[in-house]
């Protein structure tokens, strides 16, 4: 397992985000899964769930878990993961601009993920203790 995995996963757990490493065992899987994500965001809106985004065949079955929460809450996270998963690897922490930083580099800038990400800054950041109830906010429906 590479640290950057590592690192990822520990993330996404403490948000009680499932994080498979078929989708993101590496930055370049990372940042392919992110790019469906948001590529379907963008096409059916901010208020599309995962489970919707399953069932139009998105290749993303093994989110299957968390098939009720938010999909833009759910690239959030994994955005915010990237980052920290590639701060941490790189040897330093994670800021709100790290993670937009990081966005635009890869070009998954959208208009709504800042103020998700400053709504929810457990996301990336560890010390937030209300963090792991994040999902539960996230669930649309």
């Amino acid at each position: 397992m590479s640290d950057f995995y590592k690192y990822f996963k520990e993330n996404m757990d403490a948000l009680g985000l499932p994080a498979p490493e078929s989708l993101f065992g590496s930055v370049q899987s990372t940042v392919g899964t992110v790019t469906v994500l948001l590529g379907s965001i963008d096409k059916f809106g901010t208020k599309v769930t995962v489970g919707e985004l399953i069932g139009a065949g998105t290749r993303l079955e093994k989110l299957g878990v968390v098939a009720a929460c938010s999909a833009a809450y759910y690239a959030g996270a994994v955005i915010g993961s990237l980052a920290v998963a590639t701060g941490r690897s790189l040897g330093h922490g994670t800021s709100l601009g790290d993670v937009l930083l990081e966005a635009a580099r890869w070009g998954f800038k959208r208009p709504w993920l800042a103020s998700l990400l400053h709504r929810l800054p457990g996301v990336y950041d560890p010390h937030v203790k209300a963090r792991k109830y994040y999902k539960h906010q996230a669930a649309i429906r």
